[in-house]
């Protein structure tokens, strides 16, 4: 290691003790005959005080520095004098008297200043993203994301799940949101989608006798963006065997209580109230109501049930799926399947949180005769369904057991745990609204030559020009 601490380490006990430090320079000032310097990594920040008598060589090249240098230093640790112990440090109660100095790297003068309460644009911020992440408030979302993710993964470990990975090329079936295409050098003209989920390949996993899976899962969807949606998104993906809702919503909740536990240091009560659609869209005119004031909690989950199987489209006059195609009805509505499909119920639950869609999910159809006449009513074609799902269709005819999953938004709930207003904020490199990455100029124009290998033409003769 080129370093013996770190920026954030050093305490009283330390005093008289010689250390070697790395990172960025935060801030400099000079005094004449005293250079003193905040050195800063991700573990915090630590004072350093150059004196000429001390170190001529170490004070010399000290008036060199700028703000973002990168440094290694040598020095002695000191108590700090009478009255000027800075109790916001860490390491407020020392600094460090430098013996040595190397310059590791230069830097230009930074667009924006590196701390917390500059004001800066967002598109400003995103192009220079790895300066971004450099400032606290960032750094700790990113920090924030991590720790979510080492609880779900030791949670669902301990309940004897399987972590599997899923395709990210794959097959395009068309639903709701447009999916991004990806087009094949050696089958031209035919394209790779990139999933909206993982929903096929995880039913398929059931059957496959997997029995318990989930998966922190990119997810891509070609759709108008706001706050709370990108274009890639991250997802945290579960399927059961051999469940109802019953068992989703005792897992759910379980996750729910000690991830808000462990990370907020919150506690939360289970079960989680439930909501009928139509009760909620009557008393709170939403399906994502927002029960923190009838509940002070500052974490009010609830789960809204019992949504249409269908929907109306009232531009092509047919029946659409409210969810998706593969949901359950509930049982005692199978009568109304075939004269009244309005009035079947799904076997569908929506997770929400203080008033967003946290994630959804439902019982899945594993029967094949009932999925043929789910597919009659929305105007799916055995053709067209073989098309479009044969893979998951001819599977299930090679005993398919009962099954249910859901899918949590975990850009939406870490936007909640971190107090933000935007997904944007817990995403290490996101784009704008308009699907655009500042940092790197994406989406951007190919090589005709690349073009040409995929047996692809641009609409008027050339590539549009950057947004």
């Amino acid at each position: 290691m080129l370093r013996t601490h770190t920026c954030g380490q050093l305490k009283s006990n330390d005093t008289g003790k010689q250390v070697t430090l790395c990172g960025w320079v935060a801030k400099r000032r000079d005094h004449g005959k005293l250079i003193f310097i905040d050195i800063r990594d991700r573990y915090g920040f630590t004072q350093v005080v150059f004196i000429p008598k001390e170190s001529g060589e170490a004070y010399k090249i000290a008036q060199e520095l700028r703000s973002e240098f990168v440094v290694k230093l040598t020095g002695i640790v000191n108590k700090r004098p009478d009255g000027t112990i800075n109790e916001k440090l860490a390491t407020g109660e020392i600094e460090v008297l430098a013996k040595e100095l190397v310059i590791l790297n230069p830097s230009l003068t930074p667009p924006f200043e590196i701390e917390d309460d500059t004001q800066i644009t967002e598109e400003l911020r995103l192009k220079y993203r790895y300066l971004d992440l450099r400032r606290t408030k960032v750094f700790n979302n990113l920090v924030l994301r991590s720790n979510l993710y080492k609880i779900i993964r030791a949670y669902l470990g301990k309940q004897d799940f399987i972590e599997c990975e899923t395709p990210i090329l794959t097959k395009s079936t068309p639903e709701g949101a447009r999916d991004y295409l990806v087009p094949s050098r050696l089958a031209t003209g035919k394209f790779f989608a990139l999933p909206q989920s993982p929903q096929l390949f995880k039913q398929i996993l059931m059957v496959g006798g997997i029995e318990k899976y989930y998966q922190i899962a990119k997810c891509f969807r070609d759709e108008d963006l706001r706050a709370d949606r990108q274009p890639e998104f991250t997802q945290l993906d579960i399927e059961m065997s051999f469940v109802d809702e019953e068992d989703i919503f005792a897992l759910t909740e379980g996750l729910m209580k000690l991830v808000l536990k462990e990370l907020k240091n919150a506690d939360i009560q289970t079960p989680f109230k439930r909501i009928s659609y139509s009760d909620a869209m009557q008393k709170y005119g939403s399906d994502k109501p927002d029960l923190r004031t009838e509940l002070k909690n500052d974490f009010a989950f609830c789960w809204v049930v019992d949504f249409p199987l269908f929907k109306f489209n009232t531009e092509v006059k047919r029946w659409e799926s409210e969810h998706h195609p593969f949901t359950a009805p509930v049982e005692t509505d199978l009568e109304n399947l075939k004269e009244s499909p309005g009035k079947v119920k799904s076997r569908s639950y929506d997770l929400v949180l203080n008033g967003m869609e946290l994630g959804s999910g439902s019982v899945r159809i594993h029967c094949q005769e009932l999925q043929e006449k789910i597919f009659d009513i929305i105007g799916i074609k055995k053709e067209e369904a073989v098309k479009r799902f044969g893979f998951l269709l001819e599977a299930f005819q090679f005993g398919a057991p009962p099954h249910a999953g859901v899918a949590f938004g975990l850009d939406r709930l870490l936007t909640i745990l971190s107090g933000e207003t935007s997904i944007r904020e817990v995403i290490t490199f996101p784009k704008t609204s308009a699907a655009f990455c500042p940092l790197t100029n994406a989406p951007s124009d190919v090589e005709d030559k690349q073009l040409k290998e995929l047996g692809l033409t641009i609409k008027g003769g050339k590539q549009n020009e950057q947004i």
